[in-house]
């Protein structure tokens, strides 16, 4: 696919086609990261960042605890 650089507010933007999103397996709003070098610039899918439950469980505070939610009683199977 060839593009042309243009400007776009105050920086310069390629704009992707669907059928290049598409082959490249990358969707809107995905975060990704840009690597340049001489005569070259390379976009991949970011890292994900991975989480452990201790970190996560270590987040809980007083102020972000929700109280607990109460759907009924058992309606089907899932008391057996």
């Amino acid at each position: 696919m060839d593009a042309i650089i243009r400007k776009w507010g105050n920086s310069p933007a390629v704009r992707l086609t669907t059928a290049t999103m598409k082959t490249a397996a990358f969707s809107l709003e995905q975060q990704v990261s840009i690597k340049a070098t001489k005569g070259r610039i390379v976009i991949e899918p970011a890292d994900q960042t991975e989480f452990s439950l201790e970190s996560l469980v270590s987040g809980i505070s007083k102020d972000n605890r929700h109280d607990e939610v109460d759907f009924g009683g058992p309606v089907g199977r899932e008391s057996l």
